[in-house]
Formats: structure tokens, sequence, C-alpha cells
């Protein structure tokens, strides 16, 4: 049960994040909440600075400059493996799978996050092995790769391995699920069950910040909409009126002033 506190307080706050390198800016002093139970897209144009941002969260980047808080507790300058056992788990642009090991095994790697390494290694070590076993095998089927359990990773289609990296992700039980282009390289029927699979996971109340090209999923999915320019918070807002504002609509289209 979440106390009145616990709901007060953002489960990720940022403020006044920034991130450069060298002479230039890719996220400029960026501020912004997310609520437990929300999913929030995260859109801007190619180069905006979304990517970084979601660096910067997982302790993949550290900030140049401002402080990224979780459930009230600052963790800017953590290493990522200290951002994901605190309860942010994450997907990436550019797939990061391990090829040569079963799918079952892919899981389990982030299963062992939330069942505890040094248990796995003890005299506990059975009763480790067999949560692990346990919360991969559930997350498989949440998926649906039960069936590819014992395939090597490699021998997956592509939209499968978009899925084992999400079903990885959740392995670890996370608090926050940041999914990094989820549908890019995926076919129509692939977005579509992807789009159904991100509104379950929604539905359940778990906690979402979803960076995506695909405007239509994100549109369709996202309760609220950050939009990122040239490394800028340009808007923050429900999908109907994101899509309304003047400054996303020059972001995206160029149809404001060249002033």
């Amino acid at each position: 049960m979440v106390s009145a506190m616990d709901a007060a307080t953002p489960l990720l706050g940022l403020r006044r994040v920034t991130r450069r390198f060298g002479g230039l800016t890719a996220v400029d002093s960026v501020s912004a909440d997310i609520r437990r139970g929300e999913l929030v897209g995260l859109i801007g144009p190619n180069g905006a600075g979304k990517t970084t941002l979601f660096n910067l969260i997982s302790g993949v980047t550290p900030p140049s400059s401002g402080e990224v808080a979780f459930e009230g507790r600052v963790i800017t300058g953590l290493r990522p493996f200290e951002v994901a056992r605190l309860g942010i788990g994450r997907t990436f642009q550019n797939l990061r799978i391990f090829p040569n090991m079963t799918v079952f095994d892919n899981v389990s790697v982030g299963a062992i996050r939330e069942s505890g390494l040094a248990d796995a290694l003890s005299a506990r070590g059975g009763a480790a092995a067999q949560a692990i076993g346990e919360v991969s095998a559930a997350m498989l089927e949440k998926v649906g790769l039960s069936a590819y359990a014992g395939e090597l990773a490699a021998n997956l289609s592509y939209g499968k391995r978009k899925m084992l990296e999400i079903a990885r992700a959740l392995a670890g039980r996370p608090k926050l699920l940041i999914l990094d282009e989820p549908a890019a390289g995926l076919n129509d029927t692939e977005t579509v069950a992807l789009a159904r699979f991100i509104e379950r996971l929604r539905d359940e109340g778990t906690t979402i910040l979803l960076v995506e090209h695909d405007m239509g999923l994100v549109m369709r999915v996202s309760s609220r909409v950050i939009v990122l320019a040239f490394g800028r918070k340009i808007a923050d807002a429900e999908p109907a009126a994101a899509r309304r504002d003047p400054a996303v609509l020059d972001a995206y289209l160029g149809t404001g002033d060249d002033e």
C-alpha cells in the first residue's frame, strides 16, 4: 500500500538536468516529474536528446549539471547497476541481448538482480535459483515467448528479440520501466501487438517512460507526452494538447516563423 507521502512524491524527478558533450548541449536544463502508474511518452525530432536523457536517468551517462531523483532520493552519479538495483529497468534503442545464450538465460540475467546474485552464489543458492527460474518463466509467458525458452536468442526473429529484451527488463521487477524505441524495425502487425502489450502493462499499474518515433503508438498508449527539441523541453501535456501545440508543430513540421 502506497502511503500519502509516497503518493505525493514523484517516482522520478528531473531537475534542470543538462548534458554537454564538448561544445554540444545534448540535454538542456530539462525538468519533469513521472508519477507512479503513469505512462509518459518522450518524443521529439531526431537529435532532440531523448536517448541521452534516458542514459542520464539510468546512469549510463552522468549529467553535466542538474539532479535526478528516484522515489525522493537523489541518484545523480550512481552507476547503471546501482540504478537498476533501485528499481529502474530499461531496454535500448540498439538491441543488447546475448545471442549465444538461450532465451531463458537471457531473461534470467534480469531476474538475478531481483533475487540477488550473492544469494545465487551462496548456500542459499538453491532457493535463489528457484526464484530466478520462476520469475524468468513468468516473464517469458507474459511476452509470449515461453515456447522459445530453450532456443538460442540468435535464432529469434527481430520482433521476438525486441520482446525478449522487454522480458529481461521486466524480470528485474522494475518500479519504472524505460522503453527506448521498442517499435523500431517492427512491421505493422508486430507494432499493433506491441501497443496492446504496453497498454496491458500500463493497465496493470506499471510506470513506463517511452521513447518512440511511431506517433500513432505514442498517442495511443500515453497518458502524457513530453516533447524535446534541440535538448530542451518544449511541451508537457496530454497527447491531444501536444498535437495542437504550435511549438511541437514547428519542431516536427517547421510550421513556425523563420524569425
